[in-house]
């Protein structure tokens, strides 16, 4: 069979991602998710970029081809850049499976679990939609989810305005109990002064983690922060690489990562920094608010990783208007919920079917999706 790549094509899909389908001269497909969102123009311009360094290379070459696009333009990391190589990752190790006949899993290693605990999103600005949110969550098979802490917020905030929020996601934990996981996502909108406060105030409601209580470019500040909290502290999804996570375990206070298989260099280099992440004793939640082809090469790695504990689903989640994860899919059983998990997929490749023929359609439409830019009441910037 011949396995050399012969074509490249990028799709902008409603509501704000981008897929990759490459094709090999013999007629193998495989599929990857590269996208920055906000920036799916910016990322598809890099993957074009990159096409010459594929076109005639062997789709086996999995490991050569992602060394030669991270270390053969001289300039390397950031979001732009991995997030093209993870989508390019994620279609040759659909191509691949596919050529063996095998789930990417069983590639890495075989698979160390049956079924991958999974939680979902919960979104509002008031108390009663997001009671409302967690109850209809619980109804769609999750036992877990997750919301973000609060909306903009400054520098040092009031007292009055933590409150606020710490009474809002009480609401949550008291709607769906203490024997459900709730996730609480700071989104970096919070810096060490304000945050100290915040997660002391939280600590009561038992988090199943806080995610990104800081920027992660501050992460000096994470080991001053663990001391507020007996929650496990949360990380990585504007992280891009083993060098970057690096520094992160080098520290040792921070309890899970978060990698994004469509932007920390994809299926290869995820499962690097997870083994990474299992030698410093961390767990693995994949970030993973995008499309089904990143969520479906998030679980190959999931039920591959020992210490993988929890998986992000974009399923439903408030950003998704046009479109949902779903829809792109000939086989959405998939990534059907049960008792809070998905189970193991056994299709060869990512374990998905993209209907491509509503990728094609949605195409036609495609989007310019961007993200909300936030000020305070001085109209000064804040973090979104």
């Amino acid at each position: 069979m011949n396995t050399k790549i012969e074509k490249v094509e990028l799709f902008k899909v409603p509501p704000r991602w981008l897929f990759l389908k490459i094709t090999t001269q013999s007629g193998i497909v495989g599929w990857g998710e590269p996208l920055v969102e906000g920036k799916a123009d910016t990322v598809c311009a890099a993957v074009k970029e990159m096409t010459s360094f594929l076109i005639g290379r062997d789709a086996h070459s999995i490991e050569d081809i992602w060394q030669t696009l991270y270390r053969g333009g001289f300039y390397r990391g950031g979001p732009i850049l991995m997030s093209a190589i993870s989508g390019i990752d994620q279609a040759l190790w659909d191509i691949k499976g596919k050529v063996l006949g095998v789930p990417v899993y069983e590639l890495l290693g075989g698979a160390v679990r049956d079924r991958m605990k999974i939680y979902g999103w919960i979104g509002g600005d008031r108390s009663d939609e997001l009671v409302k949110g967690a109850a209809a969550r619980m109804e769609q098979g999750f036992q877990a989810v997750k919301m973000n802490a609060c909306a903009e917020m400054e520098w040092i905030d009031s007292p009055g305005k933590i409150s606020k929020a710490v009474k809002a996601i009480e609401s949550v934990r008291n709607a769906i109990g203490y024997d459900r996981g709730l996730g609480i996502d700071f989104h970096g909108r919070v810096h060490k002064g304000l945050a100290k406060q915040f997660m002391r105030e939280l600590d009561y409601l038992k988090p199943m983690f806080i995610e990104e209580p800081v920027l992660s470019e501050n992460i000096e500040a994470f080991s001053v922060l663990a001391n507020y909290t007996s929650a496990p502290i949360a990380t990585g999804e504007r992280l891009f690489s083993r060098w970057d996570f690096k520094r992160l375990f080098e520290q040792g206070v921070v309890d899970i990562i978060q990698p994004d298989l469509s932007h920390a260099g994809g299926i290869s280099e995820v499962k690097k920094i997870a083994a990474m992440a299992e030698a410093y004793d961390v767990a693995l939640a994949p970030h993973c608010p995008l499309g089904p082809i990143s969520l479906a090469a998030a679980l190959q790695v999931d039920f591959n990783c020992i210490n993988a504990i929890i998986q992000e689903s974009s399923i439903g989640i408030h950003y998704n208007e046009g479109a949902d994860l779903l829809d792109y899919l000939a086989n959405p059983e998939v990534f059907s919920i049960k008792e809070g998990y998905i189970e193991r997929p056994v299709l060869p490749g990512l374990g998905i079917e993209v209907d491509e023929n509503k990728v094609r359609n949605m195409a036609s439409k495609g989007h310019d999706w961007k993200n909300p830019v936030w000020r305070n009441a001085d109209g000064s910037i804040t973090e979104w």
